[in-house]
């Protein structure tokens, strides 16, 4: 098949349209919603996951708990992220070091159970029916899980070491201050890279779809990952100006605030998985041979329909 990026023939205001038509086809809205319930279950269990896996690969004392809560702060409504670092102390606090280690592997089960809430929103982007057999899917989940989690602990370390690293290799290779000045600026682009990769990973492998031919950047994943970022810093923005939600609903403002940042975010994720899905049905539609229309598994479906309607 061609580039995603070709766009399967349509212009971007093409392609804008269809995807509107599908979103509300598709209710994206309501399955946003769904995700958002999911992802409220399987927060907590990720966070204890990465954080017992930071402490058990990297050790406790290296600061990167508090980085890991410190840049979710930046991103979550400020009242979604301090009810979300109290629940973890107050987990912590319950729970010993031992235990928490102990239970890595039941936090890693519940942490992906979001992920395969994801697989069901895609398999319905592209109209396929989830095939799989059950252990198969929650590999995939548990596998993509694990993927996130290195990915997140990555981004950490260049964010916090990246300067050290660099510094490092630049008397031990007499590169001189121009490489660390780069490396410095260069840093940020790679994080956004690690981002953009967590979305390319979701939907090449989260759908039941078959021949996927891997792109390491879509155009569903920049769209996704761009909607995510715009939407979570907008909604600060506007919490800043208007958090009226405290004052509304007390107490569970807080959870409110959090159960809508969740919303959006599966909102961003089935818009990128979307435009991937509407890319390719319309190369198909162009008769490009490797290309899948909407419900489609595999090409060899369209040539098995072709031989069929022969036969008629």
């Amino acid at each position: 098949m061609a580039s995603l990026w070709a766009l399967g023939g349509l212009t971007w205001w093409g392609l804008a349209k269809r995807v509107w038509s599908e979103i509300n086809k598709d209710d994206v809205w309501g399955r946003a919603a769904q995700l958002s319930y999911y992802f409220l279950l399987a927060l907590i269990p990720l966070l204890l996951f990465l954080t017992s896996l930071i402490g058990m690969m990297i050790g406790s004392g290296t600061g990167l708990r508090q980085a890991l809560f410190r840049y979710l702060a930046e991103v979550m409504p400020p009242s979604a992220s301090q009810l979300v670092e109290q629940t973890m102390g107050e987990v912590s606090t319950a729970s010993s070091g031992g235990k928490l280690s102990f239970g890595l592997l039941a936090a890693l089960w519940a942490a992906s159970n979001g992920m395969g809430a994801i697989t069901d929103a895609l398999n319905a982007a592209y109209n396929v029916k989830e095939t799989r057999s059950w252990w198969k899917q929650r590999l995939v989940a548990i596998g993509l899980t694990l993927a996130l989690a290195v990915l997140i602990i990555s981004a950490l370390v260049l964010v916090l070491y990246g300067a050290n690293i660099a510094e490092k290799v630049a008397t031990s290779y007499g590169f001189g201050d121009a490489f660390t000045a780069t490396w410095k600026i260069l840093q940020w682009p790679i994080v956004v890279a690690f981002i953009l990769l967590a979305f390319a990973l979701i939907y090449f492998f989260s759908p039941d779809l078959r021949d996927q031919e891997w792109t390491w950047v879509t155009p569903g994943s920049v769209i996704g990952a761009t909607l995510w970022l715009l939407v979570s810093f907008g909604f600060r923005l506007y919490l800043h100006f208007f958090d009226s939600y405290s004052k509304t609903y007390g107490s569970l403002g807080a959870v409110i605030i959090l159960m809508l940042w969740l919303y959006l975010t599966g909102a961003a994720v089935l818009v990128g998985g979307e435009v991937n899905s509407e890319i390719e049905n319309a190369a198909a539609e162009r008769g490009e041979p490797e290309a899948k229309e909407k419900g489609e598994k595999s090409s060899d479906e369209k040539k098995k329909k072709g031989r069929t309607k022969k036969g008629r």
